[in-house]
């Protein structure tokens, strides 16, 4: 009997994988599930960049392999859009990888650095495919608690008196996910500071930076962090584009280089009118980034009311496109009010959980749904009355 590779053990299946089962399953059954849960957006791209694409893929000549490292034209325009959204200088030619989406990136530094026995520091709560990431590569994940109180940023001092001997990478994600906060210039510098002191390589995963936040932020604006980070960025978020599989690594050249080592034996490299279409999204002005703004701001107001009626607590200066709210006392968890909401209103919203322990007593809800089935989904939970006083 053949048997599975032991690094798949402990690695389940992502969670929404499963739970879009269960819900097309209660579909099927007629239920009409509202998911508020999954953050794939839901609008377009940019007209102009369908059109790029539409254009250059009737081209005869733009059907073989590509280049390994991008497009030319692809790795300029995200040279740009970091100067001019960011004010970070990047030379296209060495300090700028694109990727299949940053997901794929994920696993690409982790497999380029992680040997047995290494510990890599991960957020809790923060991205599940961080610490399945650092498994499958054979590495050991030590999760790191954020909490309300700290503004959910770590307590690096505390990290320090705990021992860093082993730990060779730290992913970091801020705007954080799930939770929304912003980051400060402050605590990027000081982020960089503790990377430099410690000898780890700081990993800032940083897809929601442009989604209901008015200053964009990259890690790399810090003097002297290319020395000790690499930076993933996205189009899924800020262009619409979650399914055309855009991402991007930077840093500087010697870390680009060593992680291509890995990524060039992985894929074959992005078909060429889609890096061109790309290219064309990150040319975008203010105007795209402020439209985009504009309807998730409404849908926030939406959810806002519908976690009122939950009677869940909030911030509402958080980024990003989800909301992160604390459940009331009534509910034992996350788990136990997504359920109670899913069952009782056919609505569903994530569990904080999935995010780590440190979510257990919170629930996550996406912007990614027009506002009508917001208000459709309020209108079910308030009349299957899915609300409890917070004893």
């Amino acid at each position: 009997m053949i048997s599975t590779a032991k690094r798949l053990e402990g690695i389940g299946e992502y969670y929404f994988a499963t739970k879009l089962r269960e819900i097309d399953t209660l579909n099927q059954a007629g239920k009409a599930i509202i998911n508020l849960g999954i953050g794939s957006p839901d609008l377009p791209p940019h007209p102009d960049v369908i059109n790029t694409l539409a254009e250059e893929s009737a081209k005869p000549n733009v059907h073989a392999y590509q280049s390994y490292k991008g497009a030319p034209a692809l790795r300029q325009a995200m040279a740009d859009w970091y100067r001019k959204w960011y004010g970070v200088s990047l030379d296209p030619n060495t300090e700028i990888l694109p990727l299949i989406g940053s997901k794929e990136g994920i696993m690409h530094i982790c497999m380029t650095y992680l040997n047995e026995g290494d510990e890599v520091l991960i957020p809790n709560p923060g991205y599940p495919t961080y610490s399945s990431a650092v498994k499958l590569a054979g590495g050991t994940a030590r999760p790191y608690e954020l909490v309300e109180a700290l503004n959910w940023e770590p307590d690096l001092e505390k990290l320090e008196q705990e021992g860093l001997a082993k730990v060779k990478l730290m992913w970091v994600n801020y705007p954080q996910m799930p939770t929304g906060q912003l980051p400060s210039p402050a605590f990027f510098e000081k982020l960089v500071a503790f990377a430099k002191r410690n000898n780890i390589l700081l990993c800032h995963d940083n897809p929601y930076s442009f989604i209901l936040n008015k200053k964009p932020m990259s890690l790399l604006s810090v003097p002297g962090a290319k020395e000790v980070a690499l930076e993933l960025n996205s189009l899924s978020k800020s262009q619409n584009m979650a399914g055309w599989r855009v991402g991007m690594l930077a840093g500087n050249k010697a870390r680009i280089d060593e992680v291509m080592r890995f990524k060039s034996n992985m894929d074959s490299g992005m078909f060429l009118p889609l890096q061109l279409a790309a290219a064309k999204a990150l040319q975008l002005d203010q105007s795209w980034y402020d439209s985009v703004n504009a309807v998730y701001a409404a849908r926030r107001e939406k959810v806002f009311k519908l976690l009122d009626l939950l009677q869940c607590r909030y911030d509402k200066n958080q980024a990003g496109m989800f909301v992160w709210a604390k459940i009331p006392h009534s509910y034992a968890d996350g788990y136990a009010l997504s359920d109670a909401v899913l069952y009782q209103a056919n609505v569903f919203i994530t569990p904080g959980g999935i995010f780590g322990s440190a979510g257990n007593k919170f629930i996550r809800v996406s912007l990614c749904c027009p506002e009508e089935r917001i208000i459709q989904a309020f209108d079910r939970i308030e009349k299957a009355a899915v609300t409890t006083v917070d004893a």
